[in-house]
């Protein structure tokens, strides 16, 4: 990826970061899901980046950013919103819109109970979480919900490679092409055993983070998502104050990946709406 930028948490965690773009666009960070990493957004990329400043992370524990042993790198909500916010920083980024996909929503939550949503214009989702560990009630998770396959946290590589390629298979109601496939397996063997575990080890409710943003909020989410339940979008967006739910028919859990000319459009239309806002 061109433009990579290392950056560091609050914590020393090193974070790869990636822009593209003209700075002087209005800004995008792009937050990816559980396992996963900055290039599964690359359609996104392609399809906005000359009308907008993109930038995307790898979560700490994901891609090229530094893996850290301890649990606590990944359960303290802290750290999460630190990251976000170091990487606004660095960037430079002023009043971006935050897109979260799955996981990246528990990130995003994370931001806005530790730093709240003045320095920022708007919040996507797309197939995002609202709560993990005990906080998660039943209706939100999907039945191919990663927290019901052990073998995705494992070390054994031949429990684990089936198990990842079973998952990636999940996240489409359609099949990817070969190389978008190849791509995804690959990004998430990347995010080792420890790590896969830890992000689901706190007990986080993230309702009242959405609760108490002030700025417009757009969900997309597909109503054949089988990861992250419909309902957890529909949920999502009745929790924000200026919330809007947008379902993709036939759509599974990553509408930038089977819908991405729609994606863009809808997200492009959100932005530009959203700079419209009262402040």
């Amino acid at each position: 990826m061109a433009d990579t930028t290392r950056i560091h948490g609050s914590d020393g965690t090193g974070l790869a970061t990636y822009a593209a773009g003209d700075p002087a666009n209005p800004a995008i960070l792009l937050i990816h899901g559980w396992a996963q990493q900055s290039l599964c957004w690359a359609p996104v990329k392609d399809r906005l980046k000359d009308r907008f400043h993109i930038v995307t992370m790898d979560l700490r524990g994901h891609g090229a950013s530094d893996k850290p042993e301890d649990t606590s790198a990944y359960t303290d909500t802290t750290l999460w919103g630190d990251d976000v916010a170091a990487v606004i920083a660095a960037h430079r980024l002023d009043a971006p819109t935050l897109v979260g996909w799955s996981y990246g929503s528990r990130v995003i939550a994370a931001y806005l109970a530790s730093h709240g949503d003045a320095a920022i214009a708007g919040v996507a989702l797309a197939g995002g979480i609202l709560a993990i560990g005990a906080a998660r009630e039943a209706w939100m998770a999907g039945p191919a919900s990663p927290a019901l396959d052990r073998d995705l946290y494992t070390s054994d590589l031949a429990r684990l490679i089936p198990a990842t390629a079973r998952f990636v298979d999940a996240c489409t109601a359609a099949p990817l092409d070969r190389q978008t496939y190849g791509e995804m397996v690959g990004a998430n063997m990347l995010c080792p055993a420890h790590v896969r575990r830890a992000l689901f080890g706190a007990d986080v409710d993230m309702r009242p983070a959405y609760a108490a943003m002030t700025c417009p909020g757009l969900v997309i989410h597909g109503t054949a998502d089988t990861i992250v339940a419909p309902a957890t979008g529909e949920a999502a967006a009745q929790t924000m104050r200026k919330g809007r739910f947008l379902p993709y028919d036939g759509i599974g859990h990553a509408p930038f990946l089977e819908a991405p000319n729609r994606f863009a459009a809808d997200l492009s239309a959100f932005i530009q709406t959203a700079s419209k806002e009262p402040a």
